[in-house]
């Protein structure tokens, strides 16, 4: 554990509460791209398989709880709960595209070639384009709102702290896992543009808006 784990994980899990404040406060999933989070839910599902065969802390097994329920939790919420909100018209990213080349690279390249390391290192991949869906949603409606740019800066820097710690890792307990690694730095580059436009437009009171697809 080192500080930029753990801000690392507040991020995450403050990206992942502003979502479910937005969806329950306004009792709407407008702007939410439900494909993203499905795919998420399957991130946690694939990684935490270890739960309950291997104990690392309480921390880590409280955290690793939290993001399971809220991903699915979140899930319900916008197919059941308030599935009448949900824009299922803009929300059209097909998931085979990521979930297809996923599985590929996942067999092909992980660290050893048993079930539970598989599907590690398939959640490792898959969370890395998890978010290409609400992006996409994103350019095809032109904009977004301001808590939905709020959650998506949240769910960036997490990602970019997780750097830091593989950095700080690296160079303190010669640590370094080459597939998270990469992984977390295509997901990063994802969001580059989206840190930018929060920057500039969001944080000075400007709503997030995007060039329409030709």
């Amino acid at each position: 554990m080192n500080v930029f784990r753990i801000l690392g994980d507040v991020s995450h899990l403050l990206a992942i509460i502003i979502l479910l404040l937005k969806i329950l406060k306004s009792k709407s999933c407008a702007g939410i791209s439900g494909k993203s989070q499905i795919l998420f839910a399957l991130v946690f599902t694939t990684r935490y398989l270890d739960l309950f065969m291997t104990f690392i802390s309480v921390y880590n097994t409280v955290m690793k709880v939290i993001f399971l329920i809220c991903a699915y939790i979140t899930v319900y919420m916008i197919y059941v709960k308030f599935r009448k909100t949900f824009d299922s018209e803009n929300d059209s990213f097909r998931l085979e595209f990521l979930l297809v080349p996923v599985t590929g690279l996942s067999v092909l390249e992980n660290h050893s070639f048993t079930p539970l390391e598989i599907l590690w290192t398939f959640s490792i991949y898959l969370e890395s384009v998890a978010i290409l869906p609400q992006l996409f949603m994103i350019s095809k409606t032109g904009e977004a709102e301001t808590i939905t740019t709020h959650y998506l800066f949240f769910l960036g820097l997490y990602r970019a702290l997780y750097i830091a710690n593989w950095a700080w890792r690296y160079y303190t307990e010669n640590f370094y896992d080459q597939i998270a690694v990469v992984s977390g730095v295509v997901q990063t580059i994802f969001y580059c543009d989206f840190f930018y436009l929060y920057v500039t437009k969001v944080l000075k009171g400007k709503k997030l808006s995007l060039p329409m697809p030709v």
